[in-house]
């Protein structure tokens, strides 16, 4: 993959403060490694990498809390739109550590506070503080519920109006029943932008035939680690991804 992630301009974290979104509509897609390489090869020319002590590949690593019953998890899993996802992310390379909170609403707009974080202890005061003014969840409710690692290339348009997130090698590790899943060739888009701006890359996207696809790392990643959970609502999705993963057309 780093041999076509050379034919991009490079951008800096600092060149892209200008495109942080946190106020944003997410579209997602789901496709395959093979697929990954014709989709950059096409995107060269209007995009930037995202570049980091040299490096176009970063690796994250996320921990997903939720209440001791799943209600976060539940609440997506029932449909509801407006709902809330709580996590601690590092940024491995840099090795920093946010806390996250992320809102999303009926209206398909996702809101993320975030604050910088060196444990996942929730007992300190200023975690509280946060969690208070951002969750509505109790705290005192909340457990560790699953972790997955990924490698993430992050690419931003000419007009720096929105960033393309692409995860792969993902891995999930369930914290609650010790069960762990590796998604193989799987691949995550994300299409990150303020409201409906021209995209670029959607026209790739179509020809070649990578269309939406709702994937929660989360719900998705404990649904497949998670026997106890319902899983109603993802079954079809749940079933597209074996499929994907079988190299199924």
């Amino acid at each position: 993959m780093n041999d076509i992630l050379k034919q991009f301009a490079p951008i800096t974290l600092e060149e892209m403060s200008g495109v942080k979104l946190m106020n944003r509509t997410d579209t997602k897609f789901v496709t395959t490694l093979p697929m990954l390489r014709r989709l950059l090869e096409m995107a060269g020319p209007q995009y930037y990498a995202q570049e980091v002590a040299g490096k176009r590949i970063a690796s994250y690593d996320t921990t997903y809390f939720d209440t001791t019953a799943f209600d976060m998890y539940q609440t997506h899993q029932a449909g509801h739109a407006n709902r809330q996802k709580i996590r601690f992310r590092t940024y491995v390379d840099s090795n920093l550590q946010f806390m996250e909170v992320k809102t999303k609403n009926n209206r398909k707009r996702t809101k993320k506070k975030r604050m910088e974080v060196v444990d996942m202890d929730l007992h300190d005061e200023a975690k509280l503080d946060f969690l208070a003014t951002y969750l509505r969840y109790d705290a005192a409710t909340l457990i560790p519920a699953i972790q997955n690692q990924f490698d993430r290339i992050t690419l931003v348009n000419r007009g720096k109006t929105e960033r393309l997130t692409i995860d792969t090698n993902l891995r999930f590790h369930n914290l609650v029943t010790g069960t762990d899943r590796y998604m193989g060739d799987l691949v995550i888009i994300e299409l990150k932008r303020d409201g409906l701006c021209f995209s670029p890359v959607l026209a790739m996207l179509t020809q070649l035939r990578i269309h939406p696809h709702g994937f929660s790392k989360y719900c998705m990643g404990s649904a497949l680690t998670n026997q106890h959970l319902k899983v109603n609502r993802f079954k079809v999705k749940l079933i597209e991804v074996e499929k994907i993963l079988r190299g199924a057309k």
